[in-house]
């Protein structure tokens, strides 16, 4: 078990390892395996890349982001000039089926609604918008209502993506299907493999929601 003062320099250490990230204007507290991360970044692309680099480290067990985009005055966007920016940007986007999302900005803030087939749809659409110029946050609120799949072949597809990925944490996790909704328990080495074990569920057809149970033991 890594102490508190080795888990906060190696979230420092991998945010400065982060080309993405400007670590110098974040702050980095951590309590029992919980990150906080504080200050401002010129961008929401950066803010989720500094997010998903905290996780990245061994040992660390939830993110909490705090931190506040500010937009530099060269790159500050109208609303109306990032709303059409959302349009073309989704439309573009092979993976995105733009007829099935609507988008709305607020202050910077693009709201994403809509209904799609596939998870992959759903976070294709929002890592498209993420890194709009001027953006400074995304609340997705895309529903995913796949094709009805029987629960036994969810289960199946999802156990045997994980043994393929990786065989000794697919052996510490136990997945409960109901109607579309996909229940993983268990224990997970680090935030990576849970991230992991979290896609490959959603990668399975017939899935409409991923319950996250499992619990991070080093």
């Amino acid at each position: 078990m890594k102490t508190n003062l080795q888990l906060h320099n190696d979230v420092v250490a991998e945010l400065a390892w982060d080309p993405r990230v400007s670590e110098k204007e974040i702050a980095v507290a951590m309590m029992d395996g919980v990150v906080t991360l504080r200050g401002a970044v010129p961008s929401y692309a950066e803010k989720w890349a500094a997010e998903r680099a905290a996780e990245r480290v061994a040992g660390v067990k939830s993110v909490a982001n705090e931190l506040v985009v500010a937009v530099p005055s060269g790159f500050a966007r109208s609303d109306t000039e990032i709303a059409h920016a959302v349009v073309d940007a989704l439309a573009w986007d092979v993976q995105v089926p733009d007829a099935k999302v609507k988008s709305t900005v607020t202050n910077g803030w693009v709201t994403l609604e809509g209904n799609v087939e596939w998870r992959y749809e759903r976070d294709a659409a929002e890592r498209t918008v993420r890194n709009l110029a001027g953006v400074r946050g995304v609340m997705n609120n895309i529903s995913v209502t796949p094709k009805r799949v029987s629960s036994y072949d969810v289960s199946r597809s999802i156990k045997e993506a994980l043994e393929r990925r990786a065989e000794r944490t697919a052996d510490r996790i136990t997945i409960e299907t109901a109607d579309g909704v996909v229940t993983l328990k268990g224990t997970v080495p680090s935030f990576g493999d849970r991230r992991a074990a979290e896609g490959a569920a959603w990668s399975a057809p017939g899935v409409t929601q991923v319950r996250d149970e499992l619990a991070i033991v080093a």
